[in-house]
């Protein structure tokens, strides 16, 4: 039996999972459903997962959900193709590089995202201009990480790229929204702010199965 992915469309934490099954190069069965119908609150979705979040992994009598945890679960279940490195230091660099995203990442560059694809910027205007200069030195941050090699945390994609990929696309999804060409938020176009991760992001896209993960309500997938 393959395993069952139960994921929404968009969703950074849900984004992650598929990528990495991508990456591993697992076998699953994809499994979307629709925030609009609300059916991550329904009896039989709650049963997998109380809280009502996606995404849920379901491997025959095993149900995780979490989106690290669900990371966990793979690179111990099938660790033929580590995500999370070979050795201490690489998996130090890979772990540090997807605690920065946890920690610091999504709560920060979402604060200018969400306005932007929920239509609040005249409400959260402030807010999100007090991000921008903080959102910069993050970008700028990664920037200069990819100066010492093509991926994140070593010489191949890991577990830093299916974290860090999702929010810096849905930036880049929000920057280019017809409500964003007032603010001057300063990220577009990519290849000239931030060249390097303009070059990375590609890599990401280039990947194997990376078009099976795209959010389908986004239209079609950009060309590798």
């Amino acid at each position: 039996m393959a395993i069952e992915v139960w994921w929404g469309s968009g969703s950074p934490f849900a984004w992650r999972v598929l990528l990495a099954l991508e990456l591993k190069g697992i076998d699953y069965d994809s499994r979307l459903i629709s925030f609009g119908d609300r059916e991550h609150k329904t009896p039989a979705y709650l049963a997998r997962n109380p809280r009502g979040k996606v995404p849920v992994l379901v491997d025959g009598d095993i149900v995780v959900y979490e989106s690290l945890a669900i990371l966990a679960y793979l690179e111990s279940t099938y660790p033929e193709r580590a995500l999370f490195g070979t050795h201490p230091a690489e998996v130090a660099r890979v772990w540090r590089c997807v605690a920065e995203n946890e920690n610091y990442g999504w709560a920060l560059f979402r604060r200018v995202i969400r306005p932007l694809y929920f239509g609040t910027v005249d409400r959260d205007r402030d807010d999100l201009f007090a991000a921008l200069p903080e959102v910069h030195v993050e970008l700028a941050r990664l920037e200069g990480a990819l100066a010492e090699g093509p991926w994140l945390a070593g010489q191949e994609a890991t577990a830093a790229e299916c974290c860090w990929y999702p929010v810096l696309r849905g930036l880049v999804r929000a920057a280019g929204k017809p409500e964003a060409d007032a603010l001057e938020l300063g990220v577009l176009p990519l290849e000239a702010t931030y060249p390097r991760l303009a070059a990375w992001m590609g890599r990401v896209e280039a990947l194997p199965g990376f078009a099976r993960t795209w959010p389908p309500h986004w239209g079609a997938p950009p060309s590798p």
